[in-house]
């Protein structure tokens, strides 16, 4: 059965000693739990953020782990919370010398409840800011994933993901009443977007958004924005934490998002939307296009019937 449930975000500094990073993860967690947190929320590349030559040796598999997941896995057990590992170092199979960006959510005795790999890969050149290429050591993940906690079904996604709103769609379609989103947004695009996109994130779906993230300078090249929050269904920041490391509580209730629907019901009102069709072709993709409107017509027909059906 679900239930109003508190939630905590944390936010910390990694860097490239894992086990000072594990100390203050576990510090800042038994402190929200002591607090009340019954899920407690990790940032992204929340063991290790540093150069991929050092991250090599901490690959871990899943969902079997290593030393760090053991770790934490005991310490969701010692704190008798759900623990989201934001960004897990998972080890590539094929390849050991790549990796995923990996989400990992741990159930009260510490098990591993679901597993995510990042779909969409930070690959940028920003002027004047970051130039990053995450798909050069990580490879991305092909799976929609969703997880049953506390409070309800929760959707996984990983930082970058946050600009691709329809990831946030299909998980509402599979029931999920509230989205991760642990982060090491740039200090960069993180002042210009971060807000923008996780209220818009949490009005478009009409639901919960939580969302832990780094905060300060990583090394010379490289510092994350901060600003853990917390969104409502209505959009509005109900926990935020602006700089430095800590933690910040809130209530995910599942009857506020049933109300929100409610009264808006945006999801219900959703429109299949098709192409138009195109009545012109060149000489060279003449067959493309009219095998392309031939597929179009068929969808709309059965689009059609459906909506019939359920009158």
């Amino acid at each position: 059965m679900t239930q109003a449930t508190c939630v905590a975000v944390v936010q910390h500094n990694a860097n490239t000693d894992v086990a000072s990073n594990l100390d203050k993860l576990a510090d800042l967690s038994r402190r929200a739990r002591a607090d009340g947190a019954q899920v407690i929320c990790w940032p992204e590349a929340f063991a290790y953020l540093g150069r991929h030559e050092g991250k090599r040796e901490i690959l871990e598999p899943l969902p079997d782990g290593g030393p760090i997941l053991d770790r934490c896995r005991s310490l969701a057990a010692e704190l008798g919370c759900e623990l989201l590992l934001g960004g897990f170092h998972e080890v590539m199979p094929s390849d050991p010398e790549r990796c995923y960006n990996t989400s990992v959510y741990l159930d009260q005795k510490g098990e591993v409840r679901a597993t995510y790999r990042k779909i969409h890969l930070f690959d940028v050149d920003i002027e004047n800011g970051p130039s990053l290429r995450e798909s050069r050591q990580t490879a991305p993940g092909n799976q929609v994933v969703t997880t049953d906690t506390l409070f309800g079904t929760l959707g996984l996604t990983v930082c970058y993901d946050l600009r691709f709103p329809a990831l946030y769609q299909n998980l509402v379609d599979q029931g999920a009443i509230a989205v991760a989103v642990p982060s090491a947004f740039t200090a960069t695009t993180g002042a210009l977007h971060w807000h923008a996109l996780l209220r818009a994130r949490a009005i478009e779906a009409q639901c919960y958004v939580i969302a832990p993230a780094q905060h300060g300078w990583h090394s010379k090249h490289r510092a994350s924005y901060g600003h853990s929050m917390i969104v409502d269904p209505w959009g509005q920041i109900v926990a935020e934490i602006e700089d430095g490391d800590g933690y910040a509580l809130a209530e995910i209730n599942p009857a506020e998002v049933e109300r929100v629907r409610r009264e808006i019901p945006s999801l219900d009102n959703r429109q299949l939307i098709f192409p138009p069709k195109k009545k012109r072709y060149h000489q060279s993709d003449s067959d493309l296009f009219k095998a392309w409107e031939e597929m179009v017509d068929c969808e709309r027909e059965a689009y059609a019937k459906s909506c019939l059906d359920t009158v």
